[in-house]
């Protein structure tokens, strides 16, 4: 699919995606930030769980109410809030920096309840019958704008401004950035209120299928979780004796990939979906077992670049099938209980994964590993089961 093909709203919110990529450096700053101001792998993984237990029980109510109102202003209270939530950590300084972290990250946690809301647009935006091709767009530009900035970033909290204070100054700065990012989405996005959501005809909710959808959800979610940012990180900087430049070299190695893995996506024939699914689960599998062998780390930053081409490479082929058995004018809500149930599901996956790499820094990934082989069989099963169906309507013709 070309990118003049693609809508202009479709396009306007791919363009803020691939604003607001560089920011998601914070993901990788806030945890470095606790290590390197005293907090241990385990007490950093029963810090973000703590604050997961406080998170909980909203999400399926968020989503509630946008199935109602506007989704538009969802996607600005997000950058309302992880504004306020990146302003907080960077005030947590003295005495109160533990109470500043602790609620930066509750206000920044709380933004994610109305992550729901991304895919509830998404599948509203985008064309329903090019959801596949359109999706590759949706990954690739975000990539290629951290490709550009994560590097540059890197090196300078890496090598140039390294201390505390430092990364509290670009906390803030990413917070005041918010206001541009607001201010896009009230120019430029356009808003999908709830009567433009209206279920096709001939809507048949597939209660098999979305068993199915559940049975990955959960072990996906405990695939990634067990095996965070946070042990990376750990691994890396202080096992490696690495700087966090070396963590967005690994960034910018699996956006490349996941760039090429959009391609590579675009080439599969849509009836081939389970099987890529599939296969792409088999990579990640492989990524996890590599890691759990601890490399170094130019096979780190090899084996993650890996992960994220198979990850990418399944990534459209699962949103779209996830999309087709979600009706549309419920978007918002169904997505929303989708999130709250991995939510329910990784709520103390945090603290397990700083205990798990406390006694070994990559024992995380063979957890993962496992998980991995599970997904990849169940997807592998059900093209199976597809192929026989089939077979069978093919008989009975």
């Amino acid at each position: 699919m070309r990118w003049s093909e693609i809508p202009r709203d479709a396009k306007a919110y791919m363009l803020y995606h691939t604003i607001i990529s560089p920011g998601l450096i914070v993901w990788i700053l806030f945890p470095l930030y606790l290590m390197k101001t005293g907090y241990s792998i385990l007490e950093v993984g029963a810090f973000f769980t703590a604050v997961n237990i406080i998170a909980i029980p909203l999400t399926y109510l968020f989503g509630r109410a946008f199935n109602h109102w506007d989704i538009k202003k969802g996607l600005i209270t997000i950058d309302v809030l992880d504004g306020i939530a990146y302003l907080l950590y960077g005030f947590s300084k003295g005495t109160i920096a533990p109470l500043m972290l602790f609620a930066g990250r509750t206000v920044e946690k709380l933004s994610t309840l109305f992550y729901p809301l991304y895919r509830a647009y998404e599948q509203i935006i985008y064309p329903e019958e090019k959801y596949e091709e359109i999706f590759a767009w949706h990954l690739r530009l975000p990539e290629m704008s951290r490709i550009m900035m994560f590097p540059i970033l890197g090196y300078l909290l890496g090598y140039v401004y390294t201390k505390p204070e430092h990364y509290r100054m670009v906390f803030m700065g990413f917070g005041v950035l918010s206001a541009f990012t607001i201010t896009y989405i009230w120019l430029f996005l356009p808003s999908v209120g709830k009567e433009e959501r209206i279920t096709p005809e001939g809507f048949t909710f597939r209660a098999g299928e979305f068993k199915l959808l559940l049975a990955f959800e959960a072990l996906l979610t405990l695939a990634w979780e067990l095996a965070p940012e946070i042990v990376l990180i750990n691994y890396v900087v202080f096992v490696l004796k690495k700087t966090i430049f070396e963590v967005t070299l690994i960034a910018v190695a699996s956006s490349l990939a996941s760039i090429l893995g959009t391609y590579a996506s675009e080439r599969i024939p849509k009836g081939k979906g389970f099987h890529a699914i599939g296969t792409g689960m088999m990579i990640n599998a492989f990524y996890a077992l590599v890691m759990a062998l601890s490399p170094p780390f130019w096979l780190v930053l090899v084996i993650y670049a890996v992960g994220n081409f198979g990850d990418t490479f399944w990534f459209p082929f699962y949103r779209s099938w996830m999309f087709k058995l979600i009706p549309r004018e419920k978007a918002s809500e169904f997505h929303a209980a989708i999130t709250s149930y991995r939510k329910i599901i990784g709520l103390v996956t945090p603290f397990i994964a700083g205990f798990l790499a406390s006694v070994h820094a990559t024992l995380p990934y063979a957890i993962s590993f496992v998980l991995f082989l599970m997904i990849g069989w169940l997807f592998m099963k059900m093209r199976q089961e597809s192929k026989d169906g089939e077979g069978s309507k093919n008989k009975n013709c």
